[in-house]
């Protein structure tokens, strides 16, 4: 386990050396990465189908172009992001120099997850690289083909001492924790998110959490069901349901339930055909002991579609519950699987009211025709992030943070927020040596004529036509004074 120790200590001497500073050497990187990804989509794509039975094409759509798309945002945007922002002065600061500095944290912990081995790994990298930092990666053992995939290609590409990848199980995991990273991003479960935050305190380390949750989706009476389930079907039975923004479950007004569930019978089969088991667009649940937790969620429920399930092949099919109980296991744990229950709900203030009652989830979702009725749950209820009238779509634009809030996680990242989450934003003043007498309101021995002039200029707030015609008269005044000296 010293290899642990010896990995981090190369990146952070690697660090040190000042070359991931330059802008320059961060969009080499960068481009080096898309180079990577480009010529080795078939492995990438193959690593994907051999971990959860993605074909080629969700491969790309869900995980490759998300990260060339990530790589190419960065590059063009670094030389702004990394620029230094001038910031408003105050009427003691009028001469100097005030902005923000983007530096980076040095020596970053990027802990991927299986259910999207490839993006949830690379994603994150591209931030951390672009903000001028080494990386130490951990992908998922559990889906071991992309995890030693990763290893192999990464060095080809990347500077070998400023981003290794490490792999393992929980022993590895453990070693890692105990050196200190100057910033940790984990993707996963409130439950090992909290073994993470444990470890890196004892650093004083900072933390990104990207956890789950049971991510709510009320569908109103008035909304087009249609269209309204053909969006819900996608989004929670993509990645057979291994997906941590998924729709963990529906609240909806008992009068729509049956209409919900043949429109999502009706979508399920437009999507994937007769056999589902025999559809290229269904994955797989990524192991057994995922697989028999899952089957779990099932015992005791009425089961409105599907329900069947192979062991041998990990597969289950999409499964709708129905006159599902609020005190149920399947409503006490995230799902992370093909299983959907229906909760009913008397309207829209008892699905805030159901909400409210449980921890704050990473994804939130509400489908209706009345603006009033979407804006009245964003207002009323807190999550992650919301979509109103689709599901996952929030997670596809870059000008979005993406994260969660409570027991869902903590911080954010994607485009700008990922160069943010991993660089330290310092605060510049630089002041020149002249004009001294405007420090004189600060300088001992102090007096109430000191206070009064500190009270108007510190605490009252000017306009900034005020403020200039304030600056233009401070300034008249210093060079009267000068004046004065020099020529009497």
């Amino acid at each position: 386990m010293d290899r642990m120790k010896t990995v981090v200590e190369r990146a952070r001497a690697a660090f040190h050396t000042g070359k991931t500073l330059p802008v320059e050497f961060r969009v080499q990187q960068l481009l080096a990465l898309k180079r990577m990804v480009q010529e080795k989509e078939k492995a990438i794509a193959a690593a994907l189908e051999a971990d959860l039975h993605k074909n080629k094409f969700n491969a790309f759509s869900y995980e490759i172009m998300i990260v060339l798309s990530e790589i190419n945002l960065a590059v063009e945007k670094l030389p702004q992001w990394a620029a230094p922002r001038h910031v408003e002065k105050t009427i003691m600061t009028l001469g100097d120099e005030t902005y923000i500095r983007s530096e980076p944290l040095g020596v970053v912990l990027i802990v991927g997850a299986w259910n999207y081995p490839f993006v949830l790994v690379m994603q994150p990298l591209i931030g951390a690289i672009a903000a001028g930092n080494a990386v130490v990666m951990k992908p998922s053992e559990i889906s071991e083909h992309t995890a030693k995939l990763l290893e192999e290609l990464l060095p080809q590409y990347l500077d070998k001492e400023l981003y290794p990848v490490v792999n393992g199980g929980v022993p590895e995991m453990t070693e890692l924790l105990k050196e200190r990273f100057d910033h940790i991003l984990y993707t996963g479960s409130s439950h090992v998110g909290k073994i993470i935050m444990s470890a890196a305190a004892r650093h004083l380390t900072p933390v990104t959490l990207e956890l789950g949750g049971k991510s709510p989706c009320y569908v109103h009476t008035d909304c087009d069901l249609d269209v309204a389930c053909r969006r819900i079907t996608w989004g929670k039975f993509v990645n057979c349901g291994q997906t941590c923004i998924a729709p963990d479950y529906i609240l909806c007004d008992p009068s729509i339930k049956d209409k919900i569930v043949e429109s999502i019978k009706k979508s399920l089969k437009d999507f994937y055909g007769e056999d589902i088991k025999n559809s290229p667009d269904y994955e797989r649940i990524v192991n057994p002991r995922h697989f028999k937790r899952i089957m779990g969620l099932l015992e005791g429920q009425k089961v409105a579609h599907g329900g069947e399930a192979d062991e041998q092949t990990c597969f289950i099919a999409p499964t709708v519950l129905a006159d599902v109980s609020p005190d149920s296991r399947v409503m006490q744990e995230e799902i992370f699987g093909p299983v959907l229950p229906i909760v009913t709900v008397k309207g829209l203030d008892s699905a805030i009211q159901f909400i409210n009652q449980r921890e704050k989830p990473l994804a939130l979702y509400v489908f209706s025709k009345d603006k009033k009725v979407i804006k009245k749950m964003i207002a009323e209820t807190s999550s992650g992030g919301v979509t109103a009238n689709d599901v996952l779509m929030h997670y596809s634009v870059p000008a979005l943070p993406f994260g969660g809030v409570g027991n869902s996680g903590m911080g954010a990242y994607h485009g700008w927020y990922s160069f943010r989450t991993f660089s330290h934003q310092r605060s510049c003043l630089i002041r020149g040596l002249k004009m001294e007498a405007m420090n004189s309101i600060r300088y001992p021995p102090n007096s109430q004529r000191k206070v009064d002039w500190a009270k108007f200029f510190v605490l009252k707030r000017f306009s900034k036509r005020a403020f200039g015609i304030i600056a233009v008269a401070v300034l008249g005044i210093l060079v009267a004074v000068a004046i004065k000296v020099i020529f009497f």
